[in-house]
């Protein structure tokens, strides 16, 4: 599975939670709705916690996981993705000043959200550096910090 994402010069990158930073990690965003268990934040080293970016409750629980789920769970978390630009806004930002890794705690490192998300966020770079669609950027203010 490619675990990376080109945009210029920098990259999205996915790595569990529980796996140690590296020094190319850039900035290391958590995209899960739910903070991961036994991890402490200094551990974790993330430079921000976007928990909006992550499936909404009832279609997280609604997966629950389950490969037979898995078609339908990437169209309708797509169709949350497109309703909500400005959860995702700041990973796309962030991508044009350093490498961005999104930190998930799901075990199975193919069959989860953030595969989702990555593959939606190379579109949506994709349509920009072709001209096709122009991302807006989102005007509402984005905290990243970890809380």
């Amino acid at each position: 599975m490619e675990n990376k994402i080109k945009r210029g010069k920098y990259e999205f990158r996915i790595k569990r939670v529980y796996d140690p930073p590296a020094t190319d990690d850039g900035l290391r965003f958590l995209v899960d709705r739910l903070w991961p268990r036994g991890v402490k934040k200094e551990a974790l080293h993330a430079t921000g916690w976007l928990k909006e970016v992550a499936p909404s409750p009832p279609l997280r629980k609604w997966f629950g996981h389950e490969v037979a789920k898995w078609t339908e769970f990437r169209q309708r978390y797509r169709a949350e993705l497109g309703k909500n630009p400005p959860a995702w806004q700041p990973l796309l930002d962030a991508v044009q000043k350093d490498n961005v890794t999104l930190l998930f705690a799901a075990r199975d490192m193919k069959i989860n959200h953030v595969v989702v998300l990555k593959e939606f966020l190379k579109e949506k770079i994709n349509r920009n550096q072709r001209g096709t669609h122009k991302i807006k950027r989102c005007t509402e203010p984005e905290t990243a910090a970890v809380q």
